[in-house]
Parts: structure tokens; sequence; C-alpha cells
């Protein structure tokens, strides 16, 4: 593990059954999804193929090797899964460089719970040196640890990179609100057994269970990710 996932111990300061805030980044936090939906197309019109619509509900949130895996068998094109995977990500990688914008209501949510003190963490597929980039424009002081997709044996959608950022805050699963864009993201955060609020960037989520869904974190504060944890005695 990384010097990235320090172990913490923290406790809710103001007696609530809120432990911990976990925030997806990709179409979460920053306004990315489009990025590399237009990486991928320009990649494939090289290869001589045009990406339809459809493709981008089955690839927005995925791990990159699915989501390589899953457009190449689409169109045919002649790269292998490893080949694209690196050129995607390569491409990715100097878009972020020049910044990237948030999303409406991410700065104001975490300028929050940042001065409440309540411990936060970014969870994402996203490999760390691409994270570590997004969030030089996202602002890195918001956060106590941040766990990357190359940092874990098992990425979006099983549980494990949930499950490893609330066992270095030293908070339990169910005692996390989990902020989440795409419904693979949402699967491993419920799998994980934390709270989760979809605020969905390209494909819909639909409400189930105890799960939220809002248009936009312009809808989402302290008080709302506090309401989604049940009180403990």
């Amino acid at each position: 593990m990384t010097s990235s996932l320090p172990d913490l111990i923290t406790r809710a300061a103001d007696g609530s059954a809120l432990q911990a805030v976990l925030l997806d980044l990709d179409g979460t936090l920053v306004d990315t999804e489009g990025f590399w939906w237009d990486v991928e197309k320009e990649v494939f019109a090289e290869l001589g193929h045009v990406l339809d619509d459809h493709h981008r509900q089955v690839v927005v949130g995925g791990p990159m090797t699915r989501s390589a895996a899953y457009l190449i068998g689409a169109t045919g094109a002649d790269i292998t899964v490893e080949q694209l995977s690196v050129e995607l990500r390569a491409r990715f990688a100097a878009r972020v460089e020049r910044g990237v914008p948030l999303m409406p209501g991410a700065r104001r949510l975490l300028t929050e719970l940042t001065r409440h003190e309540v411990p936060t963490a970014v969870v994402s597929a996203s490999h760390r040196a691409t994270i570590d980039v997004m969030l030089e424009s996202v602002g890195p002081h918001h956060f106590r640890l941040s766990v990357a997709g190359d940092e874990v044996e098992r990425t979006k959608p099983h549980p494990e990179p949930y499950l490893t950022a609330a066992r270095h805050l030293g908070a339990e699963p169910g005692r996390c609100a989990v902020v989440e864009d795409t419904a693979t993201g949402v699967t491993s955060a419920e799998t994980a057994g934390c709270r989760v609020v979809a605020v969905p960037s390209v494909a819909p989520i639909a409400a189930s269970g105890g799960r939220r869904v809002v248009e936009s974190l312009e809808h989402v504060d302290l008080r709302f990710l506090r309401a989604m944890v049940p009180h403990v005695n």
C-alpha cells in the first residue's frame, strides 16, 4: 500500500452516526467523463472506427481493461487491450494536466466537509498518477487520503476500494456516506456496505432501498449526508 493510505483513527466529532465521506473523482467531483469519451472516440477514429453514443453508457465508470475490451469487441479494432489502455491513459493525462473543471457544488461541499473536520477520502478507479494531477485542481488539502485503481487488487465494481478507504480512516463502512456518479461505483460502494448518494453523470441511476439519487452536488451538503446514516446507540 502506498503512502497515500495512512492508517487514521476517526470519530464523528459531533457525536453523529456519520464517520466519513468517500467520494468518487471522475464525473463526481470533476467534470472529466467527457474527456474520457473524447479520447476514446479520437483513438478509435484513428483506428478507422466510429464509436456510437450508446457505447458510452456501457463504458462509463468502468475499469479501463473492461472498457477497452468492450470497445475492441464492439468495433473489431486491430489493437490489444493493453495497447489501448496505455494510449487512452496517456491522452487523458495530457488533457487533465491543463486543469479540470469541478462539478457544480463540488467546491462548496468539500469546503463544508473540511470546515467541519469530517474525514473525507477520494476513491477512484483511475491510476495514482492521474488522480494526483486532478487533485491539484480539486484541492488535495480536502482529503485525508485517496485510493487509486492501481493500488488495490480489485477495482470497482468490486467493494475493495471502498472497504480499503473505510479501513484506513478507521470507519465502519455502514457509517460512511459515499457519493458516486456511475452504476459501477454505486455497486462497489453498496457491496462494501456504505450508504450511497448517486449523482448520475452520463447513464441514469435509479433510486433503490437506502440509495438517494440527486441531479447535482448542489443538492448535497453535510446535513444531507448525515441524514443518510442511521443513528447508532
